[in-house]
């Protein structure tokens, strides 16, 4: 293989020739073996880099500290990656120490060397244009690497929310199709009182609806950034005017306004903003993991468990039992909640970890804070295209088990009272009788009355009966 030399702080290393990364990001390479995962994995991140990189050289250039042509030429290869090239040369594990010094060594040596190519010189040739002089200047990891996690963290919300968006947009359709089918409520998984199909799934829908806007609030937390920052907060080696007009160039290029943190120092330490974050994802993984035990348990059966609804079949479910389907959709679903969960975890963890000026272990965070949000919007996709659409209700069965509730009695609490009622249920569950056959056996009402009171479209809503 053909190399070229690079060198660090630790002295000469081979470096492939034709790679835009450099020895820091060797070494990287070499010491961070953990998640077999490569920050060219998360697009998101790696298009945030090229944004704070290219903002970067704009305000150095604006304030007359980088030469405009190197200036062009960093950006210009910041334009390419944005576009989507290059991103097979962010090669360094999303896992590593260093708090994240080793993916913007990564970015500043492809950006570097990519300049150089656009300026007619060959990679590594830094005298030229350098990854810490020049792509780096008035900045430092800290400052870069954050800013770059709340960007990414932010797009990767707008994706989840846009997928669970459609995913109530089809709760919703179902609620509208099963909105006259009557059906038993369960409390404690008991009989309560009717309501409609229509009603049970419209739940779902507004709790996604809920959530939607809790994530669109939390993230909002990412527009606040500590670009400026530099070390730990006192914006050392940076431009008095840097922090200010870089926030305004960055904020061009990403398409929304971004805020310098008020406190450098404290925002260059603080990781709050992701637990919150990460807190309303697990809060909607949560939810969605508890519709989808609502839809494997009133799917259950065919025949030997409630029945009520017919999820699609999506594959054989036994080795052994022929003519098996198992509810498999809702299940990949909540155990990517499960996942959730334990990332929230992690990241709770590691931010209440962090020392003094700064917090070192960034990139766990960032690694299960992109799992969390990028599972969830592939679990969303994958519920409505393969569930959720298909739902189909068993009309008769739903009838029948209405007919046959003794929950029907708790309708006539206004009118024959608490305590004939409590005779009514009692006597209906140890005869096997209807709710209706009891009270009319007794002559507590009239059919006429008793046909009034259970009104099938009068008993999903409030009402005040009395004789």
């Amino acid at each position: 293989m053909s190399t070229r030399i690079e060198h660090d702080l630790l002295g000469n290393r081979d470096v492939p020739a034709d790679a835009y990364w450099g020895v820091h990001t060797l070494r990287a390479i070499e010491n961070f073996p953990i998640t077999g995962q490569t920050i060219a994995g998360y697009g998101d991140l790696i298009r945030a880099l090229a944004c704070i990189k290219q903002a970067a050289a704009q305000a150095n250039r604006d304030l007359g500290i980088l030469d405009p042509k190197l200036a062009q030429a960093i950006v210009d290869a910041c334009e390419e990656i944005r576009a989507g090239k290059l991103h097979d040369q962010f090669v360094v594990d999303v896992i590593q120490g260093g708090a994240g010094t080793s993916t913007n060594m990564n970015a500043n040596e492809v950006i570097a060397n990519r300049a150089l190519e656009l300026l007619g010189h060959a990679k590594g040739e830094y005298q030229h244009l350098h990854p810490n002089e020049h792509v780096n200047l008035c900045q430092s990891t800290n400052d870069v690497y954050p800013t770059a996690l709340r960007l990414a963290a932010f797009w990767g919300v707008l994706k989840l929310v846009s997928r669970m968006e459609t995913l109530r947009k089809a709760f919703e359709d179902k609620a509208e199709e099963f909105k006259d089918i009557l059906k038993m409520g369960r409390t404690q998984l008991q009989d309560a009182v009717p309501m409609t199909l229509g009603q049970e799934f419209q739940t779902y829908a507004v709790m996604l609806g809920e959530d939607e806007q809790r994530l669109k609030e939390a993230s909002a937390l990412m527009l606040e950034i500590n670009l400026g920052a530099t070390a730990i907060g006192t914006g050392i080696t940076a431009h008095p005017d840097y922090a200010k007009l870089v926030c305004l160039h960055l904020s061009e290029l990403v398409g929304s306004q971004l805020i310098t943190a008020p406190n450098l120092i404290e925002a260059t330490q603080d990781c709050g903003a992701f637990v919150q974050l990460s807190g309303v994802i697990k809060r909607a993984a949560v939810k969605l993991s508890k519709t989808c035990n609502d839809l494997r348990l009133l799917s259950s059966g065919p025949r030997a468990g409630f029945g009520e609804i017919n999820l699609p079949a999506r594959q054989a479910g036994s080795s052994i039992m022929p003519g098996k389907v198992n509810p498999v959709i809702p299940e990949v679903v909540s155990q990517v909640a499960y996942e959730v969960i334990g990332n929230d975890v992690t990241i709770t963890m590691a931010a209440e970890a962090g020392q003094l000026q700064l917090n070192a272990f960034e990139p766990v965070i960032a690694y299960s804070l992109f799992r969390s949000a990028g599972h969830l919007a592939n679990a969303c996709d994958t519920l409505t295209e393969h569930c959720v659409k298909g739902i189909t209700a068993n009309r008769e069965r739903l009838r029948l088990s209405v007919e046959s509730s003794i929950g029907l009695v708790t309708a006539l609490n206004p009118v024959i009272g608490y305590e004939a009622a409590t005779r009514v249920a009692a006597e209906a569950h140890a005869n096997g009788s209807s709710v209706a056959d009891v009270v009319l056996a007794h002559g507590l009402l009239t059919r006429e009355q008793l046909d009034d009171i259970l009104q099938p479209e009068t008993l999903t809503r409030p009402r005040w009966v009395t004789l």
